[in-house]
């Protein structure tokens, strides 16, 4: 019998967010309190949950975020534009297992936690800080704190040859959110698994 995750996706910002979800679930309003429940296949990869902020969308869903827009429709087909805070998943992949992340490669807008609620797993990241008030001047963006590579498209923070370390800029993000991807190869301290079939709880501002 092959497992689904079910996924709890829950705002408790005190404003009103636009969780967007590829490539399961597509978008929702979530008002202060309300949550969103996605079920996604095993399998399923290079998948993320964000959250949108500052909206405006017609009757027909289409608009505008000021933070992860996703090409000015409610319900995303693609990624969303930086700075946002990301919760990434490859479900059912190497030894049966879950591979689960929280990113700040595409920068920061709202704070998350990404935890397990279901089996044996217990541990997942969260990334509570104000980076967006802390935030480098040159890195600032309406809504939220851009990465570097978003701001500078430079080799030394974008990675694109494969071969790049820790810098000032990432270790910003890293010292106020220890769990997170702070630059693309920061993967040691930032992945997280868990059996596949287990279930998440995706929060924005726990």
């Amino acid at each position: 019998m092959v497992r689904k995750a079910n996924f709890l996706i829950r705002n408790n910002c005190p404003y009103t967010v636009w969780a967007a979800s590829v490539p399961v679930g597509g978008g929702r309003q979530l008002n202060s309190g309300q949550q969103w429940t996605i079920t996604v296949n095993p399998g399923t990869t290079q998948a993320r949950i964000w959250a949108r902020t500052g909206c405006n969308f017609d009757g027909l869903g289409h608009g505008r975020c000021q933070t992860g827009d996703c090409g000015g429709v409610l319900q995303c087909k693609g990624y969303g534009q930086p700075p946002n805070t990301l919760a990434e998943y490859a479900l059912k992949q190497f030894n049966n297992l879950d591979f689960f992340d929280i990113s700040l490669v595409d920068g920061f807008n709202v704070p998350m936690e990404f935890v397990p609620t279901s089996g044996a797993c217990t541990r997942g990241p969260r990334c509570t800080a104000d980076i967006n008030g802390q935030c480098p001047n040159e890195l600032r963006a309406p809504g939220g704190c851009n990465n570097p590579c978003t701001v500078f498209k430079t080799d030394q923070y974008c990675c694109n040859s494969g071969s790049c370390g820790p810098t000032s800029y990432s270790k910003f993000f890293k010292d106020r959110c220890p769990d997170a991807y702070s630059y693309p190869k920061d993967d040691a301290t930032s992945t997280f698994t868990c059996p596949s079939g287990t279930n998440y709880r995706v929060v924005f501002c726990p």
